[in-house]
Formats: C-alpha cells, sequence, structure tokens
C-alpha cells in the first residue's frame, strides 16, 4: 500500500487501558510497544468536555473519559511518541489538520 496509514488503536492503547484500570501490563505487551514502532508522530485527540456525551456505546463518564486521555497521552509519550493534539474544531477542519500535518512529514 503506497502512502500514510492511520491506525485508530494500537498496542500502546492496551497498555494505557491496563494502566489506567490499575492492571498490571504484561512484559510482553511492552517489549511488543517497544520493538513495533509506528510513525514517531501520534495523533491524539484531547478530552473535549463540549462533545463529551455518555451512550450505550459510550460507557465512560467525564472522569474517566479525562483519564483515559491523559494516560494516554502519557503511555504513548513515555514509549518516545511525539503527540499531535488535534484541535477543537470540526470534523472537517480536524481532518484538514491531520492532512497538513501528514503531508508534512
Amino acid at each position: 500500500m503506497a502512502g500514510p496509514v492511520l491506525m485508530d488503536r494500537s498496542i500502546l492503547d492496551v497498555i494505557g487501558y491496563l494502566s489506567l484500570c490499575g492492571l498490571p501490563i504484561p512484559g510482553y505487551a511492552e517489549r511488543a510497544a517497544r520493538l513495533f514502532r509506528y510513525n514517531r508522530r501520534v495523533f491524539i485527540a484531547p478530552f473535549w468536555d463540549a462533545i463529551f456525551s455518555q451512550d450505550d456505546e459510550r460507557k465512560q463518564d467525564k472522569g474517566e473519559a479525562e483519564a483515559t486521555y491523559r494516560t494516554m497521552a502519557e503511555t504513548y509519550s513515555r514509549l518516545g511518541y511525539d503527540l499531535v493534539h488535534l484541535p477543537l474544531v470540526s470534523i472537517e477542519e480536524r481532518a484538514l489538520f491531520v492532512l497538513e500535518h501528514i503531508g508534512n512529514q
């Protein structure tokens, strides 16, 4: 496949969720995260109170959602990734933001 590939989740998210839940992180997961690297630049969506909602699919409350964002940011940073925080703007503007950053690599 030619060109960039964007992924929504990774092994780092698994590590982040384990950490968030206070569960042990298996050594093989940490080793896999260090061995199988993604692009150093990672987009992260900050918690955004104005669009937060809880429903049948999104069961986290506001506090858990905020903690998830902080934990994911810490996990990716700790494992050597450079975070690019998505702006709190419309979907179209976010998509353009991502495309502009991908084009500058």
